[in-house]
């Protein structure tokens, strides 16, 4: 990918790589804008347990889950090896996660506060090889592949690497492996197929519908399916989230109540009520009469 910059009647001008030289300038960039680029929070910064160090320990308040975040400038590492230790190794010391957490942060977190199925782990490099994101296009695969790169100017991309939509499940190459069969049934990476599995064809339908509405309102909206919803993302923000039920469907708009322009009144404010992600907006979807003034709503948080 190349990155330009433009001034309006003048040439395009490239702009150069401006390589990292050490992998504490990558951690440094993701540990002081972590919320920003990752929508995590920082837990611990060389956090050592059992004699291995982990880069970063981080905490994802939406899924309950700690992430560990791992930086490579060397590509000739094997990312699924590393990511099923560092995964066993936090199942096998939940406690230590969640005194490092507590002293850290000043909290009470309890283990039972803590979705240890969501659990992730994330490697952050300049670049990856093609074997490398081979051996991680599994779609139940808890480990994440970023890809980082600074330009002139002060200009960074950040890239998270997508699996394919062809991608096929880890589980029949773990089951020969105690130790990563062990970590895959205790960890599980959602679907949409999670949500629509056990629903009715009307709710699947409306689903679907709009599924299909949200995603089309701008490019580059992703879908993030969660045990208990469907985020969908853009950027690096939750946007709106689905819960669906046997009935019906939940709708959370991702902005607090009063940001949203919305005169037909048809959402309740949820700012002191329990609910999945985040969001002051709740509205009902029973069906898609409604749904180009729902969409309208979606828009504004965009």
């Amino acid at each position: 990918m190349h990155l330009y910059k433009y001034k309006e009647k003048e040439s395009i001008q490239v702009l150069k790589e401006k390589p990292f030289k050490l992998e504490k300038e990558i951690q440094a960039l993701f540990e002081n804008n972590l919320n920003e680029l990752m929508n995590l929070q920082l837990v611990k910064s060389e956090f050592s347990i059992k004699n291995k160090r982990i880069d970063t320990l981080a905490y994802d308040t939406q899924s309950n889950a700690f992430i560990i975040i791992e930086y490579k400038r060397s590509k000739n590492i094997s990312v699924v090896d590393q990511g099923f230790t560092y995964l066993s190794l936090m199942l096998e010391n939940k406690a230590d996660f969640i005194v490092e957490y507590n002293e850290t942060l000043k909290q009470n977190l309890k283990r039972t506060d803590v979705d240890w199925s969501q659990t992730r782990v994330v490697f952050v490099s300049t670049g990856f090889t093609d074997n490398q994101k081979a051996a991680t296009n599994f779609k139940d695969i808890a480990i994440e592949l970023w890809e980082v790169k600074r330009y002139e100017n002060n200009l960074i991309s950040v890239n998270q690497i997508k699996k394919s939509k062809s991608a096929e499940s880890i589980k029949p190459i773990t089951s020969s492996n105690t130790q990563l069969e062990a970590v895959t049934k205790e960890i599980k990476v959602y679907t949409e197929e999670d949500h629509t599995s056990n629903k009715s064809d009307d709710i699947v339908e409306l689903y679907e519908t709009y599924r299909s509405a949200i995603v089309a309102l701008t490019d580059d909206i992703e879908i993030i399916p969660k045990k208990l919803y469907i985020a969908f993302k853009k950027e690096n923000r939750n946007i709106a989230y689905l819960h669906l039920q046997k009935k019906n469907i939940k709708l959370w708009i991702n902005a607090k109540w009063g940001e949203i322009d919305e005169p037909s009144n048809i959402a309740y404010n949820v700012s002191n009520k329990g609910h999945y992600g985040y969001g002051d907006y709740e509205i009902d979807l029973k069906n898609d009469s409604k749904i180009e003034y729902i969409m309208s709503l979606i828009k504004q948080v965009i």
